[in-house]
Formats: structure tokens, sequence, C-alpha cells
């Protein structure tokens, strides 16, 4: 089968999702189409050099909706020959998009594509789809609905994950984000959000906090714990399903959860034929790919099930894996996973995750798989894997290769 490859990865700062962050006045459709524009300008591409865009954004309605990975190209420096598709598979979304182009060289389809996505979280907000998994009850009802941070807090009670266990990931998230800024480990893939008339608007992750410690989350109240609660609260709907744990314990909180972010990100993937035509050097191969769909009320357990099958695929073991990129969704998502493998911290995001910096919905699968890229090269490390927990109750993940 045809090797794929990452020739590139980058991405654009993250602006806080909200009217007064720096990326508020910029679309999808404009942040989308400057990330195409970097990523095609800074490898020399002709227009056409791609077989295809593959998208993913997670709220499809209003400025996100149609198919808004066709109108990004038309509004890039792209060709109109390159086609667009735009994909959906919640927090993962930028993730499967990456994994469908590498699949799709991996098959022949086509010599290269561009992958990755985008969520303007500040413009179009986060459940506005009205998404049938929580407002049809006909779905809603036969598999238990609660919203994540409901979920989140379940694994912290299924798993004894303490509130201090969770903040003390928290800071140290913080503190990775900004010991990583402060020594430019990001300086080879974010690129500066400029306005029409070349002045930066954005270039740094503007939602970290690098003051966080254990003092100040502890003073904030926990944020799921008012619906888990009150009648008839969430905390009621999961344990009829979960009756053996008799209460939740409500951990999480805007601290040690992941921030509400705008951004965007893509990758560069094509065969060895489309490297040598453009003289582009591959940093790595995309060696496996996987999803899976897990149980949809704890919904967040997905990266261990998807690394757990990912692994027996590729035929690896996790002692195989040098460093780890999983999506800080919930702090309890993270530390679930170290357990289940028994990996140390100091593999697991060593420059931070998204309760540092944020999780921009689609684009974060992309940004994790970019970021793990250079931090293998900058440790001289040669394999990594990449995975994140998906709503309603998936997983997938991604193993990469350095060549």
């Amino acid at each position: 089968m045809t090797e794929a490859y990452i020739y590139d990865a980058l991405r654009t700062p993250r602006g806080k999702g909200r009217k007064d962050g720096a990326l508020h006045e910029v679309t999808a459709l404009r942040l989308s189409a400057l990330t195409l524009n970097a990523l095609k300008e800074r490898n020399n591409l002709d227009g056409h050099a791609v077989e295809d865009v593959i998208w993913g954004n997670v709220t499809q309605v209003m400025e996100q909706g149609g198919c808004l990975a066709r109108s990004a190209v038309l509004a890039s420096d792209l060709d109109q020959s390159i086609p667009g598709l735009a994909i959906n598979r919640f927090c993962a979304s930028g993730m499967e998009a990456v994994n469908l182009a590498a699949n799709q060289v991996k098959g022949g389809a086509g010599m290269a594509y561009i992958a990755g996505g985008v969520e303007m979280m500040g413009r179009v907000p986060m459940g506005s789809d009205g998404a049938a998994i929580a407002a049809d009850p006909s779905v809603a009802m036969d598999t238990y609905f609660v919203p994540q941070g409901i979920s989140a807090d379940i694994i912290a009670t299924q798993y004894g994950h303490s509130r201090d266990d969770a903040d003390a990931l928290a800071v140290a998230s913080q503190q990775r984000a900004k010991q990583a800024w402060d020594e430019k480990r990001f300086a080879k893939s974010v690129i500066t959000v400029r306005d029409q008339n070349g002045l930066a608007i954005l270039d740094y992750d503007e939602y970290m906090r690098p003051q966080t410690d254990m003092q100040s989350l502890g003073a904030l109240n926990p944020a799921f714990q008012a619906m888990g609660e009150v009648m008839p609260g969430f905390d009621a709907v999961a344990l009829l399903k979960y009756p053996h744990l008799e209460k939740i314990n409500h951990i999480h909180h805007a601290g040690n959860s992941s921030g509400i972010v705008d951004g965007s990100a893509a990758v560069l993937i094509g065969n060895k034929e489309f490297g040598e035509k453009y003289g582009l050097k591959p940093r790595a191969r995309i060696r496996a790919t996987t999803k899976i769909g897990t149980d949809p009320t704890i919904m967040l357990t997905g990266p261990v099930p998807a690394t757990k099958k990912i692994l027996a695929e590729s035929g690896m073991s996790i002692s195989d894996i040098d460093l780890f990129e999983v999506n800080e969704a919930f702090a309890s998502v993270v530390m679930l996973f170290m357990e289940a493998f028994n990996v140390e911290h100091e593999k697991v995001n060593v420059n931070g995750g998204s309760i540092a910096m944020g999780h921009p919905l689609g684009a974060t699968g992309a940004m994790i798989i970019g970021t793990l890229l250079d931090e293998l090269e900058r440790q001289d490390k040669q394999i990594g894997l990449a995975t994140l927990c998906v709503a309603s109750g998936m997983g997938a993940a991604t193993i990469i290769e350095r060549v």
C-alpha cells in the first residue's frame, strides 16, 4: 500500500471564544481561507496541487453551514478545480479529516490532500445546531443523555478522581503551555492572523492563564453540579444507568475543563511522488488511524478503547509510543487515559493542552497532530499517538512516525 506522509502542519493561534476575543470579528470562512493560503504559500504549491480539502467543523449552521470546506477553497488561493468535503465527528473532526485524507492517499485516490478544520465558537455557539442526541427525546431518553460536563464528572466518580487531582493536572497544563510559548516551541507551526491591511490580529494563544495555581482553582465552584442536582437533574439520569455509583462527585469547573476558543488548523498529506514533484521532504508518515463507538452516557472514555484498537491493528504496544497527545476536554479524560495504560504524565501533553489553550472543536484534532509532530522533532523521538474523546460516545486516534 502507498505510504501517506505529513509534509507540513500549521495552525492559527487560539482566540477567546467570546465577543472580546481577538478573533471574534473573523469568520470561519476567512480563517479557513487564511490557513489554506498559508499552507499553500510556505510549501510553494500550485493552486491545483491537492486532490481535495477535507475540513472538520462541528456546529455546521449559519456561517459555518453548507459545505464550509468548498466555500473555503473558493475564498482561498486554491484553484476552483479542488473540491471540498466538510465533515463532523464532533471533537475529533479535525483528526478524522486527517485520517480520511491519509487513507485516501494510501488507497491511491489522489497524490495529496489538505486536511484540518475550524471552529469559531464565539460566533457560532456550541449546541446552536439543535443536535438530535440532545434535543430529540426518542434518542436522548434511550441513550440516557447527559451533557459532557456531567459525563466528565461520572468518569471522576467511577474512577475515583479527586478535585485536587483534576486541579493539579490543570495547573500543569497551564505551566507547560507557558513554557512552550516562552521557549518558542510552537514557532514552526503557529501562523499570525492578520486583517485586510496586513496588521496582526493575533499571534499567540489568547486563552492561556499562566498565573493559575491550586488556590485560584480551589475558589471555583463545580460547573456542572447545579444541572446535575436540581430536579429533575442529569445526575438522576446518570444514576438510572449507573446505580452502583450512588452519587455523582462533581469535580470539574472552568479551570480544569477545556476552554471555548476560536481557531483553525491544516495538515498537508501526500504520497512520495507528491513530495518529489514539489521538492518537499516528508516529516512523518501516518502509520495507523482508527475510530470507535463507546458508551454514549459516560461518553468521554473513547481514548482508551481507541488506543487499544489502534495498537492491536498496527501490531504495536503502548511501550512503542514515545509521546502522547490526549485532548484535555476535561481533566478526568486525561487521568483515565494515563491510568489505563500506566503512562507517566511526562510523556503526555508535554506542551500543555486544551485546558490551558482551549479546544476549538473542529480544529483540535488537526492541531494536536501538528503539536505531536513538532514535539517528536524537538525531542528527537520517533513515534507519537494522538487521541480524543468524542461527544455522544466515540473515540479516535492516529499514530505518526517520523521519517
